[in-house]
Formats: structure tokens, C-alpha cells, sequence
């Protein structure tokens, strides 16, 4: 690439990577993001490094799992424990960094050249119309839950019209400098609402049933059982919402794509299209009624960990069926840094996916596995503790219910997926392993399984090996030791 190229990472928040068409889902949920994925190279075994927020979102800029970011939580931003991230190695190359849509990671304002902030409240600022005024204080006033009829706003109210309006209109102001975009809708997190037409594409009645409902809760433990609990406490139309949900979450998708379809088209039109590196991602996944729940919470299971990711653009190879690999948005960082052609900073755990993407060879065992954590640590809560969900701050006015609390976050776990298994294990010696072919929803619990002591015994080596790989390397050593590392973070040789 003779021209710096521009680089837009759009960003989904709580997307579940297997409800679209590409992934074999029999709804068209995404048309143009399906098309779109099959010009570069598609990950369908990509997974977060964590499923909350704010610490996917931190651990992407920084290429840092959050054990070393220090951010575990959405409440630990300030925590946040890194070398130079993407802005600083963006920044240093010329580029002008903007932001469009939800932040929550630790970039802060004065290090952005434009910022338009547009979140699960919806936007803010004195440059909103009356209408857009007053969708905001609607948005708000739903306390993240599901709106039961269509939103009465039209689309243009939405967050991902309007932060992609505000992205375009920032665009056309540069004078020819390269850009790096962070293209952030809030969405289809909750509050699940959605305007007509988007409303109506997928009623209740015609979803596909979900893989499990609330009996599999007996099988998955009392954090999950707790978490139903409280959402019947906190909700009592919660089994009659569900539905409702689902179905609002599914159009959300739609109206997503549609927005990112009318930015593409701006790139197009404007010539920007064919020198920019598009990276598109969500930042974790949804229950989206799966075990019969709704957004997030306990554990590390598929549709929360695993995320739908894929890049495109000047360099990259298209390929028609999804990349073997397993990734982590850990390595969309120092995927970008060999982009171009910049030594990924110290501290960076994440590895670069460029031969990948760009049709070189690689060694196929550094991604035959892939690593999430979970937990902010200390003990886990169980059904003897006395806390109270009020005092704690789960129940309260302002969100009804968080489902990111106390009980459903304590404690450490760690995962790794492999192939169609998965293992994983927490801090109290306590394992789970499930043949995902055979068991997609993780209901059979093969760890103590005798005729799996083989596969077992292989991920808990994978498992080890991947916590020591992820140990912070910071600070490196003082003085006459000289640290090693590989220029692309990888542990295997290369081809």
C-alpha cells in the first residue's frame, strides 16, 4: 500500500455472533454485513476476552487481556494498565482519530480530534433537534428495558443513524490526512426497542425457538438460577417480555445493517472506499433468550464469548468460507500495527492476524485455540450470603436490573475453545468440558467423563499454557536482561 491506509473499526455492542444468515441462521438478520464479510476474511471463531464491556472495549485498544489491563469490570476503567495503545501508535503515524457513538473504554475526549457521543440514554449536547431531544429522554426513560410496541421515533432518531450522520460529516471535513473512525453503535444492547418497518420484520411468532430455556438453568448452577430469580423480582412480565425482546433484538440487527450499508455507500461515493482497512466486531454477545435470559452475566458461554468479527480492505485476501483460525479481540490491535509497518508496543499480549489476512503463511497452531476470562475475583457468591440486591446496587431505579453484579461476576474462570470443544475452569478447582457439535448450548458436562479424560487432560495443557502466555510482561526487566519477544507476539515458529 503505496498511501497510509485510512482504518474504521465498527463496533456493535452485544452481538451474538450466530444469529445471521452467514452463520447459518434462518433469518436474514444482516444481509449487507454477510456480503460485506465475504470481501475479506471472516472469523467465526472469534471470541472477546471478556464478556463485559468495558473491558472487551479496553483490551481492544490496548492488544492486554484484562488480567493485565486491570480492568475487569465496567467500573475499573480508571484501572486501565498499558505501554501505548492504538491511539499512540495511530496518533504517532499522522493519523486523526475520531469516535462516533458509545465510548465506555478508557479514551477520554481530549485525545480524540472529533468525538459524538451517542449511548444506551441516546445522544447529548446542544446540537440535537427537538425530536432527537426527545427520543433521548424516551430512550432514557425505558431503564434498559424492552419498549412492547414500535418506538414511536422514526429511524433517523436511532443512535447508529446519527452517529454514522455525525461520522460522515466529520469525514468530509478532513483535508486529505489519513483517519482511523471508531464507528461505535450502542446497539442491540437494552434497551430493545426499534422503529417501523424494523418492528414488524420479525414477529414473536416466527423466531426460531431457542437451543435451551429456563429447565437447562438446573444444569448451569445457582448464579444462573440466581440471575432468573431477580429478573422475575425485577421484571414481573419477564417470561411474557421475552419474546418481545427477542424479537425488538432481531430488528435492531437489521437496522444496524442497514446504517452500516448507508456508511459504506458515503466511503464509496466519496473514493475513500478502496484505501480503508474496515474492521467490524462486537464487543461480546447476548443471552437473546438463550437458557431463558436476556444481555449477560455469569460464566463464559458461547453466545456471550464468542463475537462476530471480520476485516476488509486495501491488502487483505477475500475468502469465500470463514477463517479456521482462532482469534481474539485482543489481536485486532497489533493486527493493525503491522498494517503498518509499526513494531507492536511493549506490553501488547494480542498477536497480528495480517498473514492471515493477507494470504501469507502462518504457523496454524498458534491459532488453534482461543482464550477468555471472566471474574473480577475473590470468592464466589452463593445462595448463604446475605447481601441483598438492593444494597448491593443490582436493583435499582436507574436500570431496573444489572445483570453484571456481585453474584454473577465473583470469582476468576478461564476458558479455552478448541475445535468443537471447549473447557472451562475456575479458581475453585472446578472444571466444565463440552463437545460443542454435539452440545452447542453446554448442558452435558463431560469434565469427569471417563471417555474424555484424553481431550480433558489436552485443554487443561492448553488452558495452562495460554494463563502463562498472558501473564503481564510489564514492567519488563531492569537493566542487563534483554527481554525476547517475536514481531508479530507470536509463541509458535514461523512457516
Amino acid at each position: 500500500m503505496r498511501n497510509k491506509p485510512n482504518i474504521i473499526i465498527i463496533m456493535t455492542d452485544q452481538q451474538r455472533a450466530d444469529l445471521s444468515a452467514r452463520e447459518g441462521y434462518p433469518l436474514d438478520t444482516t444481509p449487507f454485513l454477510d456480503s460485506l464479510a465475504r470481501t475479506g476474511i471472516d472469523f467465526n471463531r472469534a471470541y472477546t476476552c471478556m464478556p463485559v464491556c468495558a473491558p472487551a472495549r479496553v483490551s481492544m485498544f490496548t492488544g492486554r487481556y484484562p488480567s493485565a489491563t486491570r480492568v475487569r469490570t465496567n467500573h475499573n476503567i480508571e484501572d486501565a494498565t498499558y505501554s501505548r495503545d492504538l491511539i499512540d501508535v495511530l496518533k504517532e503515524q499522522g493519523y486523526k482519530i475520531g469516535m462516533s457513538g458509545k465510548n465506555h473504554s478508557h479514551l477520554t475526549e481530549d485525545r480524540l480530534d472529533f468525538c459524538a457521543h451517542f449511548d444506551h440514554g441516546g445522544g447529548s449536547g446542544k446540537n440535537r433537534t427537538k425530536q432527537e431531544k426527545e427520543f433521548d429522554e424516551f430512550l432514557h426513560s425505558l431503564h434498559h428495558r424492552t419498549y412492547p410496541e414500535p418506538t414511536p421515533f422514526p429511524v433517523e432518531c436511532q443512535g447508529p443513524y446519527r452517529a454514522v450522520t455525525k461520522a460522515r460529516e466529520w469525514i468530509d471535513s478532513l483535508s486529505g490526512a489519513p483517519f482511523f473512525l471508531w464507528l461505535t453503535f450502542a446497539e442491540p444492547h437494552n434497551p430493545y426497542q426499534v422503529p417501523e418497518p424494523y418492528y414488524s420484520l420479525f414477529p414473536p411468532e416466527q423466531l426460531p425457538p431457542c437451543r435451551s430455556d429456563e429447565k437447562a438453568l438446573a444444569k448451569k448452577g445457582f448464579r444462573w438460577q440466581w440471575l432468573r430469580s431477580v429478573w422475575n423480582r425485577a421484571v414481573p412480565d419477564y417470561a411474557a417480555e421475552l419474546n418481545r425482546a427477542r424479537a425488538n433484538y432481531h430488528g435492531m440487527l437489521r437496522l444496524i445493517d442497514d446504517q452500516v450499508q448507508r456508511f459504506v455507500t458515503f466511503l464509496k461515493e466519496t473514493d475513500l472506499y478502496d484505501n480503508t482497512i474496515i474492521v467490524f466486531l462486537s464487543d461480546h454477545g447476548d443471552f437473546a433468550g438463550e437458557y431463558g435470559l436476556i444481555r449477560k452475566g455469569p460464566d463464559l458461554p458461547e453466545c456471550l464469548t464468542r463475537i462476530p468479527l471480520f476485516f476488509t480492505g486495501p491488502g487483505i485476501v477475500a475468502k469465500d468460507t470463514p477463517h479456521e483460525a482462532h482469534v481474539n479481540i485482543c489481536d485486532i490491535m497489533p493486527t493493525i500495527c503491522e498494517a503498518l509497518n509499526v513494531e507492536i508496543p511493549d506490553g501488547v499480549q494480542g498477536r497480528s492476524l495480517w498473514p492471515l489476512l493477507t494470504g501469507q503463511k502462518y504457523p496454524e497452531t498458534e491459532f488453534s485455540s482461543a482464550y477468555a476470562e471472566h471474574g473480577f475475583g475473590g470468592l464466589n457468591y452463593t445462595e448463604k450470603d446475605d447481601l441483598d440486591p438492593v444494597d448491593e446496587g443490582a436493583l435499582n431505579n436507574e436500570f431496573s436490573f444489572d445483570c453484571l453484579n456481585s453474584w454473577t461476576q465473583s470469582g476468576t474462570m478461564r476458558m479455552v475453545r478448541r475445535d468443537n470443544w471447549k473447557l472451562v475452569f475456575n479458581m475453585e478447582g472446578k472444571g466444565e468440558l463440552y463437545n460443542l457439535k454435539d452440545d452447542p448450548v453446554e448442558l452435558n458436562n463431560l469434565f469427569d467423563d471417563p471417555e474424555s479424560a484424553e481431550i480433558r487432560q489436552s485443554l487443561l495443557e492448553d488452558l495452562l499454557t495460554w494463563i502463562l502466555r498472558v501473564q503481564d510482561p510489564l514492567p519488563y526487566p531492569r537493566r542487563r536482561y534483554v527481554f525476547k519477544k517475536d514481531r508479530r507476539n507470536y509463541w509458535t515458529p514461523h512457516q
